[in-house]
C-alpha cells in the first residue's frame, strides 16, 4: 500500500504543471542585461536578415557590438563575429555571397572588412589611413563608395601641439575642437583594391547612394558661402570617376538630406525642411520627390504635419514607404510616388525605428513597445511577426510598469499628450509620489516604446510622467517653434498641466512631486524649480541656467546667433532665458546636478553653476561629474550609478528613506 501511495505521489510530481518563477522589480543593475539590435539589413535574396547585436561585458565595463544573420523565416540564427573587437554597418554584398563590415581590429582605424556568409574568417579589403565615415556597395557590386576624412596630422612632437582654431562653429561633442579637416568621397575599386578621390575643396560631403546602372553617385553637401555659419544642405549628383563634376540638383535653402534613387534610376526621394531658414531648431521633415534632371520638387508629406523619417521606395517605384513621428507613436506610411494622400501600413502604440522593403508591400522592421525593447519583425499585410527574441529571458522575469497614455490641458488651453507609467503593485485608488521625467531635445517626443530609465523609476514605487510640452514634434510645426526664443516658459506651463491632470484625477500625491531630465530635460527642471517650490525634489542632468555664458562654450553658437541674435545686440533676451541662476535665491527644491565630463554639447559649466547657487544658498544639492563622459553617458557602471542616485535622491526627499550607499558628497 505504501509503495503504490509512494508511485501516486511521484506520478503527481512529474505530471504536475511546472511553476512559473517569481518575476521581480527592474533594478538599476539591468543595465547589464539591456541588448540592443542596430544596423539591419535585408539579403538581395530577402531571404536573411543581418544585424549587429551589442551586449555588455560588466566585467571589462564596456559594450560589445557583433554582427548575427537570421533567416526570414525565423528559423535559423547565426552569430557571424565574436571576440573583443566590435563590428560596425553590416552590409550585404550585392550577390548575396558577402557582408562586410566596419571594424578598427588590427589597428586604430576602422576598416571595411569581408566575410563570407557561408563561414570561414573574415578578411580586411581596405587599408585606409584616414578617419572611415560611410561606405556603400554599388549595386553591380565592382565598387564601394566611400566616405573619408582628411588624415590628421600625425607628425611626431614631444608635446601634443596646439589646437589651431578658425572655423565659427569650432566645438562638437564627442568630437571635441573641430579642427578643418574634411569629409570626401572616394571609390574602392573591390577587385583592385584601389582607391580612387571623388570630390575635394573645403566643403564636407555625405549620405553617398548609387544610381541603380552604379554609374553614378547622389550625396550631401553644404557648399554655401559660408558653410559654418548655416545649416544648409542640398543633394548633388555626380558621375562615380576621378575627375568627373559634381551638379547641384536642390536649391532649399533649408536642407535637403537623406537621398535615395528610384528603381529606374529617373527621380530621387530626399528629406527636405519645411523651414527655409538656414538654421531652424524647431523643424520637421517633408518627403520630397525630384527628377535627376532637376526641375520642382513634389513635396509628398508636406500636408501631413508630421515628422517623416526612414524613407524607402517600393519595389514597383510606384510609391514610398516611411515612418511618422505622431503623437506618441511611431508607424509606418506609404505614399503615392505621383503625391496623393498618406496611408497608415501598420501603426498602434509602438515605435517603429527602422523599415526596409522586402517584396511587394512587406518589410523588415525594428520596432518596440512599451515592455519590450527593440526586436526585428517582418511586416507583412500590415501585421507584424516577430523574428529576434534576444530579450525574452530578461523581459520573462521582470514586472513591469503599466504604460498608458493621458491628455492634460495647460492653464492657456493648450492640449498636451502625455504617458503615465504606473508601479505594476501600485494599489488602486493609491495616490502616488510621482516623478515628473522630462525629454531632451526640445525637439522629440515621448513615444510607446520601451523606456528604460523612466521604467526603473516606477519600480522603485514612483508614479512616472512623460510630457510632450510644447517644443516636442509629432503635434505639427506650430506646436513644435511655440517655444521659439521663449524657453522655459510654456513648457513649464505644460508641465504643470499635466501635473494638475494627475493631482485632480487623484493618481499622484501632490505633496511628494520630483521632475528631473536629461539634456532639454535638465534645462527644463531648472526652469520648473526656479519658477515656483511645487516640486520637492529634482534632478538635473546636463542642464544649463545662465544661457548668456553658453555663447562660444557649447556647439550651438548657429541657434543663438539665429533664435536670440547675438548678446552685444540682444542681451535682455539672454538674460530673460537665464533665470534658473539669476532667481536662484527663489529656489527651495532640493536639486541633484549629474553631467558628463567632456560633454560639449551642454557642458558642465551649467551644472556647475547652478550647483555652485544652491550650495551658496544652502539648498540642499549635490554634483556628479561623470569622468571621460560626453553628452551621453555610455559607460554601464556610469548609467546604472547615474540611475541608482536618481532613485536614493527621490526617495530621500519624497519618501523620507535615508539611502543607505547615497555618497557622503551629496549633501
Amino acid at each position: 500500500m505504501k509503495k503504490i501511495l509512494l508511485m501516486i505521489l511521484l506520478v503527481q510530481a512529474l505530471t504536475a504543471p511546472a511553476q512559473s518563477p517569481t518575476k521581480r522589480k527592474l533594478r538599476p543593475s539591468d543595465v547589464y542585461r539591456i541588448k540592443s539590435i542596430g544596423d539591419v539589413r535585408v539579403s538581395p535574396d530577402a531571404k536573411w536578415v543581418s544585424y549587429i547585436l551589442t551586449t555588455v561585458d560588466s566585467a571589462k565595463d564596456k559594450r560589445n557590438s557583433h554582427l548575427w544573420m537570421m533567416s526570414l523565416d525565423g528559423q535559423q540564427s547565426i552569430q557571424l563575429t565574436h571576440g573583443p573587437d566590435g563590428v560596425s554597418s553590416p552590409r550585404w554584398s550585392p550577390d548575396g555571397k558577402y557582408i562586410s563590415f566596419s571594424s578598427s581590429r588590427q589597428g586604430k582605424n576602422s576598416q571595411v572588412w569581408l566575410l563570407d556568409r557561408r563561414g570561414g574568417e573574415a578578411r580586411k579589403l581596405t587599408n585606409i589611413k584616414a578617419d572611415l565615415g560611410e561606405y556603400v556597395w554599388s549595386p553591380d557590386g565592382s565598387r564601394l563608395a566611400m566616405v573619408i576624412q582628411d588624415p590628421p596630422d600625425t607628425s611626431k612632437t614631444k608635446t601634443q601641439k596646439p589646437y589651431v582654431i578658425d572655423r565659427f562653429q569650432f566645438k562638437q561633442d564627442v568630437q571635441g575642437y573641430l579642427m578643418n579637416r574634411k569629409s570626401h568621397l572616394y571609390v574602392f575599386d573591390v577587385a583592385k583594391e584601389k582607391l580612387d578621390t571623388l570630390t575635394r575643396g573645403n566643403y564636407n560631403e555625405g549620405s553617398p547612394v548609387w544610381s541603380p546602372d552604379s554609374k553614378q553617385i547622389a550625396f550631401v553637401s553644404n557648399r554655401s558661402a559660408d558653410p559654418e555659419k548655416n545649416e544648409n544642405s542640398d543633394i548633388w549628383i555626380m558621375d562615380a570617376r576621378k575627375d568627373a563634376k559634381a551638379v547641384q540638383l536642390t536649391t532649399w535653402t533649408g536642407s535637403d538630406v537623406n537621398p535615395r534613387w528610384s528603381p529606374d534610376g529617373k527621380s530621387i526621394a530626399y528629406l527636405r525642411s519645411t523651414s527655409p531658414e538656414t538654421y531652424m531648431m524647431y523643424d520637421q521633415n517633408i518627403l520630397a520627390v525630384v527628377s535627376t534632371t532637376g526641375g520642382e520638387p513634389r513635396l509628398l508629406t508636406k500636408a501631413l504635419d508630421r515628422p517623416v523619417g526612414g524613407a524607402i521606395w517600393d519595389k514597383d517605384g510606384a510609391s514610398l514607404s516611411f515612418l511618422v513621428s505622431d503623437d506618441r507613436q511611431r508607424y509606418i506610411g506609404k505614399v503615392a510616388a505621383a503625391g496623393g494622400p498618406v496611408t497608415k501600413v501598420a501603426s498602434g502604440n509602438r515605435v517603429f525605428n527602422y523599415i526596409e522593403a522586402v517584396g511587394q508591400g512587406n518589410y523588415v522592421a525594428l520596432m518596440t513597445e512599451p515592455h519590450l525593447p527593440a526586436e526585428i519583425y517582418v511586416v507583412e499585410s500590415g501585421n507584424t511577426r516577430r523574428l529576434t527574441s534576444h530579450h525574452d529571458e530578461f523581459v520573462s522575469k521582470i514586472v513591469f510598469a503599466s504604460v498608458e497614455g493621458f491628455t492634460s490641458k495647460s492653464k492657456d488651453g493648450t492640449s498636451v499628450s502625455n504617458i503615465l507609467f504606473k508601479p505594476a503593485d501600485a494599489a488602486p485608488n493609491q495616490k502616488l509620489p510621482a516623478v515628473f521625467f522630462i525629454h531632451g531635445g526640445p525637439v522629440g517626443q515621448d513615444e510607446f516604446g520601451f523606456d528604460l530609465s523612466r521604467q526603473v523609476l516606477a519600480a522603485a514605487g514612483y508614479a512616472v510622467i512623460g510630457v510632450n510640452y510644447r517644443g516636442s514634434d509629432g503635434r505639427g510645426l506650430e506646436f513644435c517653434k511655440a517655444i521659439y526664443a521663449d524657453w522655459g516658459n510654456k513648457e513649464v506651463m505644460d508641465i504643470h498641466g499635466a501635473v494638475d491632470h494627475l493631482v485632480k484625477e487623484g493618481v499622484i500625491d501632490p505633496d511628494r512631486l520630483g521632475i528631473g531630465g536629461w539634456s532639454y530635460g535638465g534645462i527644463l527642471t531648472d526652469y520648473s524649480i526656479a519658477t515656483d517650490t511645487r516640486f520637492k525634489a529634482a534632478a538635473s542632468g546636463a542642464g544649463s541656467a545662465l544661457q548668456l555664458s553658453l555663447y562660444g562654450h557649447d556647439q550651438y553658437v548657429n541657434q543663438y546667433e539665429n533664435e536670440l541674435g547675438v548678446p552685444w545686440k540682444n542681451l535682455d533676451k539672454y538674460l530673460k532665458l537665464s533665470y534658473p541662476l539669476l532667481k536662484a535665491d527663489k529656489i527651495k527644491t532640493p536639486t541633484l546636478f549629474m553631467v558628463g565630463e567632456k560633454d560639449f554639447n551642454v557642458p558642465a559649466l551649467g551644472s556647475e553653476q547652478m550647483y555652485q547657487a544652491l550650495r551658496s544658498l544652502n539648498i540642499p544639492t549635490g554634483l556628479i561629474i561623470y569622468p571621460g563622459q560626453y553628452h551621453g553617458i555610455s559607460t554601464p557602471s556610469y548609467q546604472i550609478d547615474r540611475f541608482t542616485r536618481y532613485v536614493e535622491w527621490y526617495d530621500k526627499y519624497l519618501r523620507g528613506i535615508t539611502p543607505v550607499k547615497i555618497n557622503k558628497e551629496i549633501r
